[in-house]
Parts: structure tokens; sequence; C-alpha cells
């Protein structure tokens, strides 16, 4: 085939080495344009369409160990918005926020800002399940303002619940894992973007928070600091630190109406989350420590220190107690001895560097109406409750039963107004819900990306009102798919738990509503195991239940047959007083509980039919 005539002009070859040219440098310039559904930033004006959120932003949270990312935000619940504001103390060349369903940078939900070397642009983006980054076709984060100020770039925006759109997170009540990046080079298009040669981590807050006003304090009020005592903070990645904290002889009773935490400034990214315990009132004298909760040599009374009087977690604003209602300090059947528990996350490994951070108890003499208690909701520590090795998903339920709120519940029942969910490592998930007259009615609290990283006392945004004969079920989700051997129950951070502290009023005598299995169920569960395994000289009862567990195979059929025994086998139920004696009454081999389940998950208007992503 012959390409050119050989009376070809040389002005025809000039034509069409100019045409190639001009073509080629189209094509060039079409491949630096600005994505399609991304914002310029560097022209952006703010959108009379989209006001400013009300200033301050009321919940603010340190994203990096630094502190050099700041996220701000505040709820609409009205317009079903979250309003966010991100500072970058020292911008380079862009910054990247999302969401995953634990952290992940895979299948995460983002909204990256970035430059190409000449102009800056804001955009919706996603990661698919290798990490790869794209635009989405729906821009569903409106930037609202990018300034620069004097202590760093400021970048605002907003974003639905829910946006119907599947590669979108659904924000939720309960725990969201925040993930953060920093770009430190110019990008020619976002698809050059590879979060695993960036600097990044995760975060997590409670997003949607209720939106009531602070409460004006009475004049008599008066605050207590317990307090670390300068410590200086160990150069590892974790630790618990313990420090015993005595209140004066003979105090008086007095309420709890609020308290707050007090970090040391410096500290706010490395203080991960505090707690303040009661000792038992039954330990007269409890022997001043300061030093790690895991040292071995730690005094052994401290193990008594368990009743939580206050918790607050990165991210967490001050507490309230409604207008009824106060936390009992002081006085006849209380204890002189706090335990102060503070957990210090230092991945940078900063030495040298000294806290006096805790909690600021706001307490008044003028007593309230009602005294507040805390309950716990969930299972009984006990190795009878079992998780299989390798389960992506498992389930454990506790109860608390009709009989046993019909015997410690007021006539009036109890208000519940806000909850602590806890589990240790493998938990995922955390829901408790009220049943009456064999139906469920109310959700109490639910946390589908539940940690044991972040466990604050949530404020519920309506109070749940339980009353005597209603039911009060906790079903905690697992994954032990890095496991190769049984979880039991237990204390032990490798053990798992399975609670709700439920803090309400008027307080009773009842502390603890929780179950376990019928022991003598899960003997037969073994027995029957061992035998279809074809192992008929089974030592069930002559060793303990942990290594029972530890000796099964665990195959399909094992776990399956587990699973129904722990959901239809008779329970223990442990009814307990403050005291931590039984109520009166029969509380072995109960049935149960039968429920019809009416509660679905919450539901977001999506058009077309389109099914949130969670």
């Amino acid at each position: 085939m012959r390409i050119f005539k050989k009376d070809l002009r040389l002005q025809d070859i000039t034509i069409l080495y100019f045409t190639a040219l001009a073509a080629l440098t189209v094509i060039l310039v079409a491949s630096y344009q600005a994505p399609s559904n991304a914002v310029g930033v560097s022209g952006l004006k703010p959108s009379p369409s989209s006001p400013l959120p009300p200033l301050p932003m009321p919940f603010r949270v340190p994203l990096d160990p630094r502190g050099e990312l700041q996220l701000a935000w505040n709820v609409s619940f009205a317009q079903q918005e979250v309003y966010m504001q991100l500072r970058v103390a020292e911008l380079k060349h862009g910054v990247v926020l999302g969401m995953s369903d634990r952290g992940e940078l895979t299948n995460a939900d983002l909204v990256v800002l970035w430059d190409t070397g000449s102009r800056s642009y804001f955009g919706d983006a996603w990661s698919d399940g290798k990490g790869r980054i794209s635009l989405d076709r729906q821009q569903d984060y409106e930037l609202i303002e990018a300034k620069q100020k004097a202590d760093g770039f400021y970048l605002t925006f907003k974003r639905p619940f829910s946006t119907c759109d599947p590669r979108d997170y659904l924000i939720q009540e309960g725990t969201v894992h925040v993930i953060y990046g920093l770009l430190d080079r110019p990008l020619s298009s976002l698809e050059e973007l590879d979060l695993s040669k960036i600097q990044t981590g995760v975060q997590r807050v409670l997003m949607l928070r209720p939106d009531t006003p602070s409460p004006t304090l009475p004049p008599d009020v008066q605050t207590l600091d317990v307090l670390a005592p300068n410590v200086i903070i160990p150069t590892q990645e974790t630790t618990y630190w313990c420090f015993i904290h005595q209140l004066p002889e003979n105090i008086p009773k007095n309420h709890i109406i609020m308290y707050e935490s007090v970090i040391t400034p410096g500290n706010e990214a490395i203080v991960h989350h505090i707690e303040v315990f009661e000792c038992s009132p039954e330990m007269r004298d409890v022997p001043r420590y300061s030093g790690s909760c895991d040292d071995k040599m730690k005094p052994k009374k401290l193990n008594s220190c368990r009743h939580v009087l206050a918790a607050w977690a990165m991210g967490a604003e001050a507490f309230y107690y409604p207008p009824d209602a106060g936390l009992a300090m002081g006085g006849p059947g209380s204890s002189r001895f706090l335990r102060l528990e503070v957990h210090y996350h230092n991945p940078l490994l900063i030495s040298g560097r000294r806290d006096s951070s805790g909690i600021r108890l706001h307490y008044t003499p003028s007593l309230r109406r009602y005294d507040a208690g805390i309950m716990e909701l969930g299972l009984v520590y006990t190795p009878i409750m079992a998780i299989p090795p390798k389960q992506p998903i498992f389930y454990l339920t506790g109860y608390c039963t009709s009989k046993c709120t019909q015997a410690a519940l007021p006539p009036g029942g109890i208000y519940i107004f806000a909850s602590q969910l806890h589990t240790h490592l493998a938990g995922r998930g955390v829901r408790t819900v009220l049943v009456r007259e064999g139906v469920e009615l109310e959700v109490v609290q639910d946390d589908q990306h539940f940690s044991a990283e972040y466990q604050p006392i949530r404020v519920l945004r309506k109070m749940v009102n339980a009353l005597q004969g209603d039911v009060l079920i906790t079903k905690c989700t697992y994954n032990t798919e890095d496991r190769s051997k049984p979880t039991v129950g237990g204390f032990g951070i490798m053990e798992e738990m399975c609670v709700n502290y439920i803090h309400y009023y008027p307080r009773t005598q009842l502390e603890l509503c929780k179950s376990h299995v019928d022991p003598g169920f899960l003997q037969k569960y073994f027995n029957f195991i061992n035998r279809f395994n074809g192992n008929d000289q089974c030592v069930c009862g002559e060793v303990g239940v942990t290594e029972q567990f530890s000796q099964l195979h665990w195959d399909g059929f094992t776990v399956e047959v587990l699973d129904s025994l722990y959901n239809t086998a008779p329970i223990s139920m442990h009814c307990n007083q403050s005291i931590a004696r039984l109520f009166p009454g029969e509380w072995e081999k109960q049935p149960v509980p039968e429920v019809t389940s009416t509660l679905a998950k919450p539901r977001f208007p999506c058009e077309g039919g389109a099914t949130p992503a969670s």
C-alpha cells in the first residue's frame, strides 16, 4: 500500500504535519483538564444555597497523633445533613478524608482535595477493593469554603446522612471510622493517588450526636478534679495508667450533675480515653497506687474498683445528667476511693511528655429528686459463652428477663438516658432492645460499627422507659477470622464480654441483669458433638469448660449446633442486687424469652428505590 504519491508537494506535507501536531496537543491538553465532576477550589465563591453552618462547630477531634489535622462538625437532624470542617496545620498538595466500615482504606467513601501543580480541586471519590481511587459520578460532598488562615488551611463542606449512592457510606448513630491522609506531591489525575504510599490513619467518632443545648449549672455547684499525678507518658504505643484518688473522710452525699475531661495542653492527640471507677464500699482501705494498670505487681484491691462513675473518649463533649437526677457521691454506703484509668495512645513513641489529664466532676450538695444508677446488661463473664474460631460473624445474646424486671424495678419503671457499650477485641457490634409483652418496642442502643478502641458513654436522643415485666435483650456481634482457637468469655483482653452499662433513674437495687446458657445443657452439647465425631471417651465434666471447647473439632456442623444451643437452650439469670446477692426467686433453667422482631433498621428516602450503602 502506498502512503504518499510521488508528486506530493512540500506544502501538503507541512499541512499534514501541523494537523497531526494540533491533534496531539488537543489530546494532551484534554488529559490535563479539570475532572468533570470535581470543583475548582481557586475560583470557589460561597453559594447562597449553601449557608455556613452555625459556628462554632460543637464537636471536634484531632485526627493524627501530632494534632496537625483536626475535624470539627455540626449536625442538622432536620435537614439530615452533617457539616464538616477540616483544619490542616500545614497543607502541602492535598488531603483525604473518608469513612469506611472499620477504618479500611479499601471500599471507602472519600472526599479529596488535591492539586495538579497549577490548580486545586475538590471532589467526592471512592476506593475499590484493591484501593484504587476514582471520582464518584454522583458528587454528594458539597464544598462550602476553602480558606487559608493563620493557624492552618480550613476546608468546610457538607454531606447528607444518606446519599442513596451504593459507593457512599451511610452515616448512622454509632461509631464512625474516619480515615485521613496527607498528599505530599501533585497529581495530574486523581487515579494516580495510592493511599498505601501516603501518610494515613484512622480515628473513631460518634458523628450523630443529640442536638440538645447544654443546661445551666446551679450556683452552688462545686468541682472535683481526678487527675493523673504528672505522669511521664511511657515511650510505647499503648499504656493504661491507673491512679487511686482518695476522697475526704466523712464526705456528705452530693450529686454529680456533670463531668468533663481535663486534658493537659499538647497531649490532646495522645490521651485516648479516660474512666473513673468507684471502689467497692466494702473495701475500707485501698492502697495508694500510680502505675500501669497491667503491672503484675499492682495491688490486688484495685480489681475491686469497677463501678463506673465517669467515662470520656477522644472527641466526646461534657456529659450532663438529666435535670431530675444526679449520680450520688459520698454519704453512707459509698466508697472514699476512686480509680482513675487513662489510656495513652503514643504511636510516635514521643518521650519525656508529662501528663496530668483526667476528669473534672461537677457536683452539688442540693440533691436532685432522683439518684441516678448504672446497671449492667448482657452476658455474665463466664467461659460458658464462647465464640468458635475462624468466624466472620457470630452472635451471642444476653437477657434481662421479665421475671427480673418485675422483681426489681419500681412500679413506674426506670428511665434510661445513656449507655456505654463494651466488648473486647473480637467485638464488632452491640445492640440492646426493649421488649414488652413479647414484641420489640424500642432500640435502646445500636452500634454495628462498634470498636473496642472506642467506648464512650452515649447520651440517648430519647429516653427509654423500661417497666416492670419488660425484657432487655443485648446482642453482640463478633469476628474471630484471625483466631485459630475458640474465644471464651472472661476478663482477659483475648477473652470476650458483651455488656451494656445503662445509665438510668431512679436508682434501684438492681445492679446486674445478665444471663448465660444453662451449664447442664452445654455439657449435653459437648457429649453430643464428641460422640458425633466418634469420640466415645468424652472427658466432659472432668475438665474445665475452656479446655472442653479447645478440644472440639471446629467444623461448620459444630458451629451451627453451638449457635442453636445458645439461641434455644434454657438460661441462668443473674438478677443481682447492689450488694452482689441475687433477688429472691428461682433463676436457673429459665426459658429464653420469645420475641417478635418488629424493629426495622432506619430507612432513608432514596430516589428510584436505590439502597443506601451500610
